[in-house]
């Protein structure tokens, strides 16, 4: 690694703690209510722990504030795209506006993910993906992100054709990492959740 790439990853280092800690307490707010509202509306767990793929083939526990319907999964696991009809009419709010990823923020702390990176996946979606892209290995090289290049330029994919095309975007971003590349995935992902386009 150069002298530039070690200095790009200091910055980012420093950008993902502070921006995750900053944003944890002054969305603590924001989590706390919805929390309270998926507990009323859908009784059960409002917190949602998955198992993801990260850096170096590590797998991690991914949190996000839960938008399905309890017992929906089962341990299967399982893609979900707009028309998903386990989705609870909070949880649907909560992905419009990327709301449902503010416990993110918590893995960025704990150095699982960063701000910015390729959308981590089950290991199950990761082994298949592989296994069609080769060259999808790219992203243990790299810590996954809240935000990618793939969630701004394709959004969820709702089966497995769909994710096989959002990782070419995941793959041309690994290639072409930088940190302008990043703030204007930032930038386009902060313009998406203003509208409301986070589905």
């Amino acid at each position: 690694m150069s002298d530039s790439q070690y200095s790009q990853e200091a910055i980012r280092t420093v950008f993902d703690y502070s921006v995750a800690m900053i944003l944890l307490v002054l969305l603590f707010p924001v989590g706390l209510l919805l929390s309270l509202i998926i507990w009323a509306t859908d009784k059960g767990p409002v917190l949602y722990v998955q198992k993801r793929s990260g850096k170096n083939g590590r797998i991690f526990n991914f949190y996000k504030l839960r938008s399905m319907k309890r017992g929906t999964e089962d341990g299967i696991p399982l893609l979900s795209g707009k028309k998903d009809k386990r989705i609870t009419p909070i949880g649907r709010f909560m992905r419009k506006h990327r709301l449902d990823e503010i416990p993110n923020f918590i893995n960025v702390l704990k150095g699982e993910m960063s701000i910015v990176g390729p959308r981590p996946e089950q290991p199950y979606f990761t082994e298949l993906i592989l296994k069609s892209k080769p060259e999808y290995s790219l992203i243990s090289t790299i810590k996954p992100g809240i935000t990618s290049w793939g969630m701004v330029r394709y959004g969820y994919a709702a089966n497995l054709e769909q994710l096989l095309e959002r990782a070419d975007f995941d793959i041309h971003y690994i290639k072409n990492r930088s940190l302008w590349f990043d703030l204007k995935i930032i930038f386009q992902t902060i313009g998406l959740i203003l509208k409301g386009e986070g589905v």
